[in-house]
């Protein structure tokens, strides 16, 4: 038996669970519950992750402390987790006393190690509200790829981790104002004195061969920077003891949770601590997402290798979800909420759809509506649950037959795919896994088919024949039904409810039930209606509404369903257009063209381009001249009617009247490279 730590990221206090949550808390339950079921001791911790700037204001913002607003959070994180029967052994709280105890005990090891240092740093403040900044109160472009919209840690685009001041066109998330660089003394974590040891832990097998790739490629091969551990006040979370007036970082205490909440759960259960993070007989497993990896796979075991606790054995990382193939809107109803699927849908519908797409690659997963609904029907209820639903009330009576009828070897095939499909659990490639049962599903239910125990059924001379058949299809469901309980917990208890006996072990799927009464027949599952999904998204477009107006933004929709987003491309397709700041120095008419203005541009000194722009219009060229705008400045020169031109000036809008060109913020210089 193995002793084995499961963990999934700690869900942010500051926002209630949607469907893109669900990925990882369903992928770890359903690992969790295969490891139990193989005869293994799994215990699933998790803890909300409460800390931060945000939660502070969000706090202050709606006239109450921050302690009632996160126990309000947590409360309503747990009920969304048990309506999709995800279930924890303990569920706790990064501001609790165990973690507090536990991150002093980190912090003092590191300090110990001689890796903790101050620094005097630049840090962005906010003059509006009185306040430094934290990391996800600032927007920007990302200072290495240029991704737009980025918070101030990391670029969720190409990953690099950065300090807020770093960030190009930072705007502050509190006040929508350009915030001012302030010196302040923060903390910082040496994580470079490990660079060997993080060299060797991120390839030795602990990480998907994509992410340990990506850090050898992106980080490893770099000295590693210092790690900013430190914010001042004012902050929601715990000062630290050495530096009066500084907390930790809400990325230092976060991770911690995993042990403290661990530790409350050894002291309800009187286990011991030292059992489950310092032995090297349990194995701890990581669930996250590939958006946080950097903290998970270089700051979180260079703090644990400074400590006494152990290492993790595996950190297992998704992708994000995508709906319908585009990432999650508001405006479509395609950002739902959990407890919007709960009101319109069964939650074991979305755990078997999950499953059918998860991997052990780093890849994102699409939730196709339309392919969820046939999916849905087409796997579970057409194919597994009918095979209950259509042979066990004929049966009632007489219960199973006293010995195993001959099928044709359909339940030995199924028992000898056993540790095949087990191994994909194991592996977290639960689609493969799914792929397989469902095969078996496809093989079992021509038997029933063919044999037509509704037929037999009318028939008194062949009620022993009508009790094989029914005996045979019954024993092939639950077969099935084991193989699926990690993702399945609720038919599998209305499973055992029809049967009268638990489920409780993999091995119970090679040998099959004889002699026994089968209890009457209790409907499993529903078909999901196209309305539900509609009436589902309907309900995530009127909240989202709400939620909009609520902001103060409530941008129509209707420009990107316009024109919508173009390929994806990759960074190196991003820097081929040179787009430069230009100032058209002269603009005239084209009097024979009935769209273009003749711009001169100037890319500052004599450098100088001619330029011809469809934007006649919408603009009077005597109101052009001087105005600096945008230019693609090495597009190949193209031969037109009335001349040659060099070049393109940016613009957004449908056209018409509507054109309006893009300029740059005042004291940018023609010939600035615009990144």
């Amino acid at each position: 038996m193995r002793n084995i730590l499961v963990t999934s990221a700690l869900p942010y206090a500051n926002g209630h669970i949607h469907l893109g949550h669900l990925v990882e808390y369903i992928q770890t339950d359903i690992w969790a519950r295969f490891q139990r079921l193989r005869g293994n001791r799994a215990i699933y911790i998790c803890a909300d992750d409460t800390h931060g700037t945000a939660i502070m204001i969000r706090a202050a913002d709606e006239g109450r402390t921050e302690h009632e607003l996160i126990a309000e959070m947590s409360e309503s994180h747990q009920n969304d987790f048990a309506g999709f029967d995800i279930n924890f052994d303990h569920y706790g709280s990064t501001n609790s006393e165990a973690n507090k105890e536990t991150c002093i005990e980190i912090w003092d090891s590191l300090n110990e190690s001689g890796m903790v240092v101050k620094k005097e740093i630049e840090q962005l403040y906010d003059t509006e509200k009185g306040m430094f900044l934290a990391d996800r109160m600032v927007r920007g472009k990302c200072p290495t790829c240029n991704a737009s919209d980025q918070p101030g840690d990391n670029c969720s685009k190409c990953g690099e981790t950065y300090s807020p001041k770093d960030l190009i066109d930072p705007i502050s998330t509190l006040s929508g104002t350009t915030p001012e660089t302030r010196k302040a003394e923060h903390l910082f974590v040496q994580i470079e004195q490990l660079h060997s040891f993080l060299d060797e832990w991120t390839q030795s097998g602990t990480l998907p061969p994509e992410s340990a790739n990506y850090l050898k490629n992106y980080f490893l091969n770099d000295e590693l920077k210092d790690w900013d551990i430190s914010r001042p006040s004012p902050y929601f979370g715990f000062e630290i003891p050495d530096s009066p007036g500084n907390y930790w970082y809400v990325w230092f205490d976060a991770p911690i949770g995993y042990i403290a909440s661990t530790k409350e759960w050894c002291d309800r259960e009187s286990e011991k601590i030292e059992d489950w993070w310092k032995s090297e007989t349990t194995e701890i497993h990581h669930f996250i997402g590939k958006d946080i990896q950097y903290f998970h796979t270089l700051f979180w075991p260079a703090m644990l290798k400074s400590s006494p606790y152990s290492l993790p054995n595996k950190i297992h990382i998704h992708g994000f979800l995508t709906v319908d193939g585009e990432k999650m809107a508001k405006s479509k109803g395609t950002f739902i909420q959990a407890s919007t699927f709960l009101k319109h849908l069964n939650p074991s519908a979305l755990r078997y759809y999950y499953a059918s797409r998860l991997s052990s690659k780093v890849e994102d997963i699409d939730l196709n509506l339309e392919d969820f609904r046939m999916k849905v029907n087409t796997d579970l209820i057409g194919k597994v649950i009918n095979l209950a639903s259509r042979s066990a009330k004929f049966i009632s009576k007489t219960g199973l037959s006293s010995t195993y009828p001959d099928d044709g070897g359909l339940f030995k095939e199924a028992a000898e795919m056993s540790e095949s499909i087990a191994e994909n659990y194991e592996n977290g490639d639960f689609s493969h896994a799914m792929r397989k049962i469902i095969e078996l599903a496809d093989k079992a239910n021509p038997f029933v088919e063919n044999s037509a125990p509704w037929e037999l059924n009318k028939d008194p001379g062949k009620q022993d024949e009508l009790q094989d058949v029914c005996t045979i299809a019954l024993n092939l469901f639950r077969q099935l039904v084991i193989y699926l309980t990690p993702v399945l917990p609720s038919i599998s208890e209305k499973t055992e409810e029809l049967f009268g006996e638990k489920i409780t072990s993999w091995e119970q799927a090679k040998t099959p039930l004889t002699g026994i009464k089968i209890n009457k027949f209790k409907h499993m599952m529903a078909r999901i209606d196209i309305k539900d999904v509609e009436s589902m998204t309907e309900e995530s477009k009127e909240n989202n509404k709400g939620e909009a107006s609520k902001s103060g933004w409530n941008d129509s929709p209707e420009p990107l369903k316009d024109e919508p987003l173009a390929e994806e491309i990759n960074f190196d397709d991003f820097m081929k257009p040179d787009l430069r700041v230009a100032r058209i120095v002269e603009a005239n008419e084209v009097p024979e063209a009935r769209k273009l203005i003749q711009l001169t541009l100037s890319l500052g000194g004599d450098e100088r381009r001619n330029v011809f722009a469809g934007i006649k219009s919408a603009y009077n060229p005597d109101d052009l001249v001087g105005r600096l705008v945008i230019m693609v400045a090495n597009l190949a020169p193209r031969k037109m009617k009335f001349g040659v031109s060099e070049g393109m000036v940016i613009a957004s809008g449908p056209g018409g009247k509507d054109v309006f060109l893009i300029s740059p913020d005042e004291g940018s210089l023609p010939g600035q490279r615009v990144h």
